[in-house]
């Protein structure tokens, strides 16, 4: 069956977002370095956050709720309360970064919309993502926006259902192996890897790919010539 629906992630995919992370976490591993190495403290705060997903989802307001609880944990609960106040405003930081898009990618959206139905698919929180959209100007592209919890295959089934297409007529593009490749290959769908040079440790395949439905390139405007061809 001919592709009809291209999903795009958005985080890393369509705009920047890890940097952001990794800024952020190195200010917190600074900001408590008087308690522990810095190198120790980027591990407890990685642990925070992984036990906290199923509580928090993915997104800053998490990531400031598990810095908030590691600060806690490793100082004995001996910082100062002001440490609070710094932490809350590394995090309102982040919600205030503009959004960076990525080279290549409205060109991609305009040459690929009219020819197939261009969908959104990300995961996080809906606040922050709903406000990185607005910011982009992209949201005029899609024909529909799905914002998940997780990225798992019955996530992506209630996608496919919902946008009544066969899992063969959809195609996903994601900087994630993980969450945005390798389940919809499970289902029967395409999937474009479109690697970014930062990815979080919790996203990263420790195995190469190989599958007749996946194809990897090395930026955004490559992909428009991937799906021409299939």
């Amino acid at each position: 069956m001919p592709i009809k629906v291209i999903a795009f992630d958005a985080d890393d995919t369509l705009w920047v977002n890890e940097p952001f992370f990794r800024e952020a976490e190195e200010k917190f591993a600074s900001l408590m370095e008087d308690f522990m190495p810095q190198h120790a403290i980027m591990k407890e705060l990685y642990r925070t956050e992984i036990e906290n997903l199923r509580l928090y989802g993915y997104g800053i307001k998490g990531f400031m709720l598990s810095m908030i609880e590691t600060a806690l944990r490793i100082s004995d609960h001996k910082m100062p309360i002001t440490v609070i106040d710094k932490i809350i405003r590394i995090g309102q930081e982040m919600l205030e970064k503009p959004v960076e898009l990525l080279p290549g990618v409205e060109e991609v959206l305009k040459d690929l919309n009219g020819d197939y139905r261009i969908v959104m698919a990300t995961k996080g929180d809906l606040v922050d993502q709903e406000r990185k959209l607005g910011k982009s100007g992209l949201e005029k592209h899609f024909h529909h926006i799905e914002i998940m919890s997780e990225k798992r295959v019955s996530d992506y089934e209630k996608l496919i259902r919902h946008l009544d297409i066969h899992p063969s007529e959809f195609l996903m593009l994601g900087n994630s192996l993980k969450s945005d490749i390798l389940p919809v290959l499970e289902l029967g769908g395409y999937g474009i890897h479109i690697p970014f040079h930062i990815t979080w440790v919790h996203e990263q395949v420790d195995h190469e790919v190989e599958h007749e439905r996946f194809f990897k390139v090395a930026h955004i405007g490559e992909a428009g010539e991937v799906i021409r061809r299939l």
